[in-house]
């Protein structure tokens, strides 16, 4: 039996127990990294681009 593993997913898996351990590492950075590089290539990008151009959009409204 095969079991088939995004690099993405185990990126993002990684990446969540860095943060929950709060291990401000130089490993934690390259796992944030590949994550990034990773999601990137995804079809997610295009939305998580959009989710944080709004997020900007919302917070630079704020002081005006």
């Amino acid at each position: 039996m095969n079991l088939t593993i995004s690099v993405v997913l185990l990126a993002g898996i990684a990446l969540a127990v860095v943060l929950r351990l709060k291990s401000a590492t130089l490993t934690g950075a390259v796992i944030a990294l590949l994550f990034g590089f990773y999601l990137a290539d995804t079809d997610a990008a295009p939305t998580v681009n959009e989710l944080v151009t709004a997020i900007a959009d919302a917070v630079r409204g704020i002081g005006n």
